[in-house]
């Protein structure tokens, strides 16, 4: 699928999830692996629970229906869109790096902007391959400064 039909979905649901146990109703859930686990397992959960579709890379962990997304790699598709959305978004977006102090960097810019602007930042320490896609997707319309760390 291409990223645009994979945007025109995601602005049509409630966002993304990784995470069947926080499955919120008509999201879309990437089956993402770690170390020890394959999200590609959980396919049909997240769809039991009420998301809306679920990408997957893996053919055989779920049977092909229309609310199945199939793709080479589930977590590139995710950090693509996220990307795309990013290029979608005319705000601007301080990002934090380094080796120390991010987090309690990223919390104090935020505690200031926050109070004039609708910031949406990193939640958490979430600034990893994972987090920083999930923190970009997590910015809509109504964000006017984005914080990713």
């Amino acid at each position: 699928m291409k990223i645009e039909k994979l945007y025109e979905l995601f602005l049509d649901s409630s966002g993304v999830c990784t995470d069947t146990r926080k499955i919120s109703p008509n999201c879309i859930f990437f089956a993402l692996k770690g170390d020890n686990f394959n999200g590609n397992e959980f396919a049909q959960e997240a769809l039991d629970k009420g998301a809306k579709k679920v990408v997957i890379d893996q053919i055989n962990a779920h049977k092909n229906t229309g609310e199945t997304i199939l793709c080479s790699d589930s977590l590139k598709k995710l950090q693509q869109l996220a990307t795309y959305h990013r290029n979608q978004l005319d705000i601007p977006i301080l990002a934090l790096t380094g080796s120390n102090g991010k987090t309690t960097t990223k919390e104090l810019i935020n505690t200031v902007l926050s109070q004039k602007f609708n910031v949406s930042a990193t939640v958490g320490n979430l600034n990893n391959h994972i987090g920083v896609p999930l923190t970009l997707l997590a910015m809509n319309e109504h964000t006017e400064i984005g914080i990713v760390e």
